[in-house]
């Protein structure tokens, strides 16, 4: 039993072999192809959703809120539920959470693929997943965060190494580069009257800062993420 368990601490902890550059290369493009077009974006979303209110509920706990719940929509909205101080720095960062988990999830998965540590990345990624589903409060939301999660597992469980590898640089890409748009998006919404209650609007209210101030973090996140998480999975 012991030496079952080092052989899966030394699988799970250990280095992986970096992939060729093509398929680091590919991987790129076919996660670009999941963000770009309508028709897949309004799919492939679903995952940024999840990320999102995943974020919103790590960073409650964190700062000491009771997390009551977290809902995910077929439309790719979300709602996450959380009880404390409805003022103060916890709910600041709370709410500031959403816009920036994705593309720092996809940072943070640069830094373990830059280390080789590729099925490393992916139980990672599963205990998150397993840990949010627990919170999940509604039928979709626990199909998609039970569907993410099992694409993870069964991906580090059943496969060989070279399609871990490009599942997880795949995922990884997917967040950098999905974790952009959102709040593009959220700023065409708002230009049109749409989206009065934003993750933006809300910060506004609790710290007197113009909403645009909270969408140029968004944007420097991400982009700084995409900048920064590339050039390590690029090797550069």
């Amino acid at each position: 039993m012991a030496t079952t368990a080092a052989v899966a601490a030394v699988e799970v902890f250990g280095t992986q072999p970096a992939p060729d550059q093509w398929l680091v290369i590919g991987t790129a493009a076919l996660a670009l192809v999941a963000v770009v077009p309508h028709a897949l974006w309004r799919l492939s979303r679903n995952a940024i959703t999840i990320a999102h209110e995943g974020g919103h509920g790590l960073i409650a706990l964190v700062t000491g809120r009771r997390l009551q719940g977290i809902r995910l929509h077929s439309d790719t909205s979300g709602l996450t539920v959380s009880r404390g101080k409805p003022t103060g720095l916890g709910m600041i960062l709370t709410a500031a959470a959403g816009y920036t988990a994705p593309p720092l999830l996809g940072l943070g998965g640069a830094w373990l693929l830059a280390a080789h540590r590729i099925t490393l990345l992916l139980w990672v990624a599963t205990a998150l997943l397993i840990a949010m589903l627990l919170m999940i409060r509604n039928a979709y939301g626990a199909l998609t965060v039970i569907l993410t999660g099992a694409a993870f597992l069964l991906v580090s469980w059943l496969t060989e190494p070279a399609v871990q590898a490009a599942f997880a640089y795949a995922a990884v890409w997917f967040l950098l580069l999905g974790g952009v748009r959102p709040a593009f998006e959220l700023q065409a919404k708002r230009r049109h009257g749409g989206a009065s209650d934003s993750d933006a609007d809300q910060l506004a209210r609790l710290t007197h800062v113009p909403p645009a101030m909270w969408f140029f973090l968004f944007h420097a996140v991400s982009l700084c993420s995409l900048i920064g998480g590339g050039r390590w999975l690029l090797g550069l």
